[in-house]
């Protein structure tokens, strides 16, 4: 396999912070996205190259890797495994030693993997899991209230995915088996997903509550009523009590956001009334009110 510099894919040098990588890898998955290039093919690889380059260098274990052993990143572990192997056997097999040149691991993978003799336990070969993809899934907020289905492209195959309702910004789950193949008969690795969560809402999120102010209009608030307000899940008929004050604070269980993996339960919503204070008032309103403000002080 020949060697693949993801750090000239991604337009960037050996030093580039988390940072760089980050707004690199953002500027060229917009510029080579395939929604944005269809049917250009040329477009299309350079998109799944800038996704491979990406998964490796965003993680810094995985860039470590990388840098130390180029295009046989992904085998450290195994290498590092079979090395140690190769110490511990007391055979006429040939031992590797842990100096070698780098131009030295592709030979050395070549004869442990290839067509030359593999790592050995007493009872055969030694099977290597596969290895991890690593993915970051953006989302709405809106759109994990509920429970839907997601098709991501993961090293340029398209992966149908389950997002249960309540999942949380930052939060990461691990797909069993949809990594990369393993070595030698081995198990696949998992797909990991983190979760990059944007709210656009008027309702602010803590942990499964949610949290919003609603205008209350100076009348309602003395004398009481009905209003109606906004949730997530539609539209909401509450009764106002007079004489409430600003800064009162109401809650409406079970009107917050899903709990996470707990189908059915949700969250409060808290809602703080902001009294608005009339403008523009007539004459009429303005005599009014001081007949109401002579009553007040007598």
């Amino acid at each position: 396999m020949a060697f693949i510099d993801y750090y000239k894919i991604m337009g960037l040098d050996k030093t580039a912070s988390e940072t760089d990588i980050k707004k690199a890898y953002r500027k060229l998955a917009r510029k080579y996205h395939p929604d944005l290039n269809p049917n250009d093919k040329e477009a299309e690889q350079k998109f799944k190259e800038v996704n491979e380059a990406n998964e490796v260098l965003s993680n810094p274990e995985k860039r470590k890797k990388y840098d130390k052993y180029g295009k046989d990143w992904s085998q450290a572990e195994a290498y590092e495994q079979a090395n140690q192997q190769q110490y511990r056997q007391q055979s006429s097999r040939q031992s590797y030693s842990d100096d070698f040149g780098a131009g030295d691991y592709s030979d050395f993978f070549e004869s442990l993997f290839g067509g030359g003799n593999s790592a050995r336990t007493r009872g055969g070969q030694v099977k290597y899991r596969g290895q991890d993809y690593q993915a970051e899934l953006q989302l709405d907020l809106k759109d994990v209230y509920t429970s839907h289905k997601r098709t991501l492209m993961v090293n340029g195959k398209n992966i149908r995915i389950n997002i249960p309702a309540g999942v949380k910004n930052g939060q990461i789950i691990k797909i069993k088996d949809y990594g990369g193949d393993g070595i030698n008969g081995g198990p696949k690795g998992d797909l990991i997903i983190q979760f990059s969560i944007k709210n656009n809402s008027n309702f602010k999120l803590d942990n499964d509550n949610l949290y919003t102010t609603v205008d209350l209009d100076l009348y309602k608030a003395l004398l009481g009523g009905a209003i109606t307000i906004d949730t997530f899940d539609g539209k909401v008929k509450l009764k106002v009590k007079p004489e409430t004050q600003n800064g009162t604070k109401v809650k409406l269980q079970g009107k917050g956001f899903p709990v996470y993996k707990k189908e059915g339960v949700f969250g409060d919503l808290f809602i703080t009334y902001q009294i608005k204070t009339p403008t523009n008032l007539t004459k009429k309103e303005k005599d009014l009110f001081n007949e109401l403000a002579k009553l007040r002080t007598v």
